[in-house]
């Protein structure tokens, strides 16, 4: 996998590609200063991922995440956590705030590893939801059925055109949207959190509220933020 660099700010450039570079073996094709010279670079070259700052002079990372092709992965980072919910809008696959931390670095790009290896995989598009009943969804992935019952489900979640489920044993992708997995799914236990997230309220630890934000911990100590969608 390869990337490209987008912020305004050198230093920021140079640390993220020291962070990278620490944390993962993904081949960076070239950092740029605006979202005007990474145009101009995309018009030749397609990279598998984006780490992108979003206030930027011009044309903020955003606006421009709206003309990269949605096969392109998006990382944002920035210092401000208000864009969060425009980067669900846009199907982002993380979005980091600076400073960057390197384990929260590598856990987004393990994510983004993950995700594109489903993409590349041509097979991935037959992955569906075959059936459900009251208590369980009927999977075909990878010229496999699954049998997920829905307590073994932590929670899901959306990513571009497709839903990755994680259970309690493993993580499973289909093509499908999240508002139609939801609407296959037992309502009075899974809940709609974000643009992002489906949780199962049977697997909440806590819930609570933080800077005016409301937060749910799940029981495998996974935080999430709710958020209107």
């Amino acid at each position: 996998m390869n990337c490209i660099i987008i912020d305004d700010e050198p230093l920021a450039r140079e640390e993220m590609e020291l962070l990278i570079n620490e944390v993962s073996e993904l081949e960076i094709l070239g950092k740029f200063p605006n979202a005007a010279l990474a145009s101009k670079f995309l018009s030749t070259t397609q990279p598998d991922v984006i780490f992108l700052d979003i206030e930027m002079p011009l044309i903020n990372g955003i606006e421009f995440a709206q003309s990269v092709p949605r096969n392109t992965l998006i990382i944002f980072t920035t210092a401000y956590s208000r864009y969060a919910i425009d980067s669900y809008e846009l199907d982002a696959i993380d979005y980091l705030l600076k400073p960057i931390d390197k384990k929260r670095l590598e856990k987004a790009i393990n994510k983004a590893t993950f995700f594109y290896n489903f993409l590349s995989n041509k097979k991935v598009e037959e992955n569906t939801v075959e059936e459900n009943d009251d208590n369980f969804l009927f999977i075909k992935a990878d010229r496999k059925q699954y049998k997920i019952s829905f307590s073994e489900i932590l929670f899901i979640e959306g990513l571009k055109d497709y839903v990755v489920l994680y259970t309690t044993t493993q993580k499973l992708i289909t093509a499908m949207n999240l508002k139609t997995i939801h609407q296959k799914i037992d309502s009075e236990f899974f809940i709609r959190v974000s643009k992002s997230y489906i949780i199962n309220s049977k697997h909440i630890m806590d819930q609570y509220q933080k800077l005016g934000r409301s937060l749910i911990i799940l029981s495998f100590v996974l935080c999430l933020q709710v958020q209107n969608y």
